[in-house]
């Protein structure tokens, strides 16, 4: 699956004729206006200064944008949700301390028949064995969330790199499988975080619904509210395992959206198959 970043190269090329078809005009006005006043090689040489003026305007202005506006749109983005018309929908577990809710997490997601995608930390895969163990055994997909939960963007492309595979190291020797899956933590990223973790082969993701669970303020029906006024297909959720209200919400959560005709997969399987493009707002899209 080959990811590629919408640029805005087109609108370049049309902003450069707009201003190049100006300056036509605006040298053969000039060019006009001089012929009126002077004579001969006056003309020539006026039209000249006039040509290489619009020019340069429009090389400069081309530029300017280059630099100011295009450079947002370069921006190397994560997948936030995907592009799709068949209500199916993610639902991501991030862990990173504690565990006594997660044997919870998994009756109430075999109860319901749904996979989910849970995003591990390496201090929690070294503590909980058995539980990275019970997830990946249930059939649910295991991501990478880093080995120490560091920001990455304050770290070297090294130092990247081995956060994600010295996790997969640990992963791997307790399920047999490394992730391609990856989500940072904090969901700090930079254009060279999300390149690094491409170059390891694995898909950077993040999500576009917060449930915001991990502050012990918000109620069970502030989650669902959140969650229900942004869901729609190819949504990814993003849930803590030891979220504060986690016990009170998830079945609801689930009972609900599939009333409403959702289907849970998990995020490799929200994912688009071939090539696709991620556009300014990180929705992945068939290209």
């Amino acid at each position: 699956m080959k990811i590629f970043v919408i640029t805005k190269r087109t609108l370049i090329i049309a902003i450069a004729a707009v201003l190049a078809a100006v300056a036509v005009i605006s040298a053969a006005i000039a060019i006009s206006s001089c012929s009126e006043k002077d004579a001969g090689n006056n003309t020539e040489q006026t039209g000249a200064v006039n040509d290489s003026y619009a020019a340069k305007s429009t090389v400069s202005a081309v530029e300017e944008y280059e630099a100011t506006v295009l450079a947002g749109f370069k921006k190397e983005l994560p997948v936030y949700s995907v592009d799709r018309s068949d209500k199916r929908i993610a639902l991501t577990i991030d862990a990173a301390w504690d565990a006594d809710k997660t044997p919870f997490i998994l009756e109430t997601l075999a109860k319901y028949n749904v996979k989910a995608t849970f995003f591990l930390c390496g201090v929690w895969v070294k503590a909980y064995p058995d539980q990275v163990k019970a997830i990946f055994d249930a059939g649910h997909t295991i991501g990478n969330h880093s080995l120490s939960h560091p920001h990455m963007t304050k770290i070297s492309q090294d130092d990247v790199e081995k956060e994600i595979s010295s996790l997969d190291d640990l992963i791997e020797k307790i399920t047999g499988k490394r992730t391609v899956l990856f989500r940072a933590p904090f969901g700090e990223y930079n254009d060279d975080v999300i390149r690094t973790v491409r170059s390891t082969g694995h898909e950077p993701i993040q999500w576009d619904i917060d449930t915001i669970d991990w502050k012990p303020e918000r109620s069970a029906n502030t989650i669902l509210d959140t969650v229900f006024k942004k869901l729609d297909d190819g949504s990814i959720i993003l849930c803590h395992n030891n979220g504060y209200k986690i016990e009170e919400y998830l079945p609801t959560l689930i009972e609900t959206a599939q009333a409403n005709g959702f289907t849970f997969v998990t995020v490799d399987e929200l994912l688009l198959d071939g090539e696709t493009i991620i556009d300014a707002n990180g929705v992945q899209k068939a290209k």
